[in-house]
């Protein structure tokens, strides 16, 4: 079995007449999720924002989150991303999951009922214990950052 060949079960709900998130390739790590709008398109104009509903409601495992993340041809071709990118949803919200886009071009865009909005990224997390300490270890990089490394 390889690594890309784990699954885990995860309880959904989906209010909506669309399908499951699904993955479009058996290599793909996020799974396409659709926009719900039963009652009519969203209009997004230049710079404008709106939450998105999915109908979509999950119960994650507990150490896992899930990620909302841009779709790479809505961005090219439309210039719509997400404006909290990548958007989370831990594993104890039972809420509907709503994504909220961006229209970074210059033109308006339709959001229709069904449109594939963003993708879905189910992941294992680490949660930390914080220790508090005088002093921590040098590295080379010491605390340059911000371009620091320089631009090539």
């Amino acid at each position: 079995m390889e690594p890309t060949d784990k699954h885990i079960k995860v309880k959904i709900i989906n209010d909506s007449h669309h399908p499951m998130p699904e993955y479009a390739t058996p290599g793909a790590s996020g799974m396409d999720v659709r926009a719900y709008l039963p009652d009519k398109p969203i209009v997004l104009g230049p710079l404008e924002r709106a939450l998105v509903p999915t109908g979509l409601r999950i119960q994650l495992p507990r150490g896992y989150e899930c990620q909302i993340r841009p779709r790479s041809g809505l961005a090219l071709k439309h210039g719509i991303t997400l404006v909290n990118t990548p958007g989370t949803v831990d594993s104890d919200y039972r809420g509907e999951i709503g994504v909220i886009l961006i229209n970074l071009s210059d033109e308006p865009f339709t959001v229709n009922d069904g449109e594939r909005i963003c993708q879905m990224v189910i992941a294992p997390y680490t949660r930390v214990t914080w220790e508090p300490v005088d002093r921590i270890d040098q590295t080379e990089r010491g605390d340059g950052g911000f371009g620091h490394t320089g631009v090539n």
